[in-house]
């Protein structure tokens, strides 16, 4: 079905992004006045929670709506909806093709003082969004290791340096009171790396799933919140159920219950642990 105001029914956007955070979202239509591309933060109120693109022409019979990577967003999920104006209803968009090249194997330099980043991905219902993250400092999630009931991670610090001190704190999300801490090395750059054991996250469990967040603190454990330590500097949107890594039993003197541990990225591609009890063998 053809419309002849928006060029396609339902409209259908074509995006290009950048590696500084910019997208150019292009579609089919005719020029009207007030015609734009709004994005809309999901959960969000207020005038913060909407961003209004204008839909200029392109070529004939093409429009255009830019976000540039100056222009700020908040962290979180911004549904695409474009409006001819003048009180015109909104309509949901479609994702069309996404040029997301620029955005694998980024690396900032790592004395900016934020990270930002957007990627237009689909929605579960078939509609374009923007993931926006911005982050001051960063804490960049590289490669992981495993050996001997541990992780090792590699990583890049975005936004401020490590000092002596500098600690990785896994953080129990049911209470944020029980902490274990573990040293990190600076290899220079903003490079940085931990060994995490899972054998103390395990103490004193019972049956229940325990979730560790993790944390770079990078001038030791008194000083600054921290840092969360995520994945975001790619392509991909949503790592969750997309990064699978080596479930292992939890061994130690405190370790009473079979249990086994392994990372994962959280819906907000952030780095997490998770303990459960381990599955008995059918007999």
């Amino acid at each position: 079905m053809t419309s002849t105001s928006t060029g396609t029914w339902p409209p259908r956007a074509d995006c290009v992004a950048d590696s500084a955070g910019g997208v150019t979202f292009d579609m089919a239509g005719e020029p009207s006045p007030g015609a734009a591309l709004v994005l809309r933060r999901r959960g969000g109120k207020g005038a913060a929670a909407e961003m209004r693109l204008p839909l200029t022409p392109s070529g004939e019979g093409r429009l255009r709506a830019v976000l540039p990577s100056t222009v700020e967003l908040a962290e979180g999920r911004w549904d695409a909806f474009t409006t001819l104006g003048d009180g015109a209803a909104e309509q949901r968009v479609e994702p069309g093709l996404r040029d997301l090249r620029s955005l694998v194997d980024r690396a900032p330099e790592t004395d900016r003082a934020q990270v930002a980043v957007r990627i237009p991905y689909p929605t579960a219902d078939g509609s374009l969004a923007v993931r926006c993250w911005l982050r001051s400092p960063h804490a960049e999630s590289g490669a992981l290791a495993f050996a001997q009931g541990a992780m090792t991670v590699e990583g890049r610090l975005y936004g401020t340096g490590l000092a002596a001190g500098a600690v990785v704190e896994a953080r129990l999300r049911a209470d944020k009171d029980q902490v274990h801490r573990v040293p990190v090395t600076g290899t220079g750059g903003g490079a940085f790396a931990f060994t995490l054991p899972y054998g103390p996250l395990a103490e004193g469990r019972g049956d229940e799933q325990r979730l560790w967040d993790l944390w770079l603190c990078p001038t030791g454990p008194h000083g600054a919140a921290g840092v969360r330590i995520g994945r975001i500097l790619d392509d991909i949107w949503e790592k969750k159920g997309v990064f699978r890594y080596p479930v292992l039993p939890v061994e130690g003197a405190d370790v009473s219950r079979p249990t086994t541990a392994y990372p994962y990225f959280t819906v907000d591609n952030d780095l997490s642990v998770r303990l459960d009890t381990a599955r008995q063998p059918t007999p």
